[in-house]
């Protein structure tokens, strides 16, 4: 063989040897990046797993949270709904005093003196509190007149204090 021959040839064997190391190097990268991408792949689902299973007991915890509040509220809302009650009979009966005392209703009256028995512990604390404006039997006392204000301040006091803890507190 002559020397020209005996180049080719170590010419086409280290051409050979190379493009087998090239195809393994090329092999070990391909593998080495995919396993790097699995890995990532599997952390990215261990991580979707554990943020999965915090959302749901978040939502657990939140779906009781709820239950809980929502029968607190709606035994807040009965309770405010027994006060407006009360109260609504409170104004009931004390508007009807004033409006028979404006017409000059006689206290000798029956209806008038139900009326009257009904409504002495209610407007007893504020019994000439103000002087009565008016004139013989037609009178006009300021002082029920407070009362009813005074009743309607301590309503909406007393309901707003039940709106106040029956309020859900939402949290971001």
């Amino acid at each position: 063989m002559t020397e020209d021959q005996k180049l080719a040839v170590d010419e086409s064997e280290r051409v050979a040897r190379y493009q087998e190391l090239k195809g393994t190097v090329r092999e070990g990268m391909q593998a080495e990046i995919a396993r790097q991408v699995e890995d990532k792949d599997r952390q990215r689902r261990e991580q979707a797993a554990v943020i999965g299973d915090r959302l749901e007991e978040k939502s657990i915890r939140e779906i009781a949270s709820t239950e809980t509040e929502i029968e607190r509220a709606r035994g807040a809302a009965r309770i405010s709904q027994v006060v407006d009650y009360i109260f609504f009979i409170i104004y009931a009966l004390i508007g009807l005093e004033i409006f028979l005392e404006v017409l000059g209703a006689r206290d000798s009256s029956g209806f008038k003196r139900f009326i009257d028995a009904l409504t002495a512990p209610l407007l007893g604390p504020f019994y000439r509190l103000l002087p009565d404006l008016g004139s013989g039997r037609f009178q006009l006392r300021v002082s029920d007149i407070v009362a009813l204000v005074v009743y309607i301040l301590l309503h909406l006091g007393i309901n707003g204090l039940l709106r106040l803890l029956a309020e859900r507190k939402t949290t971001i």
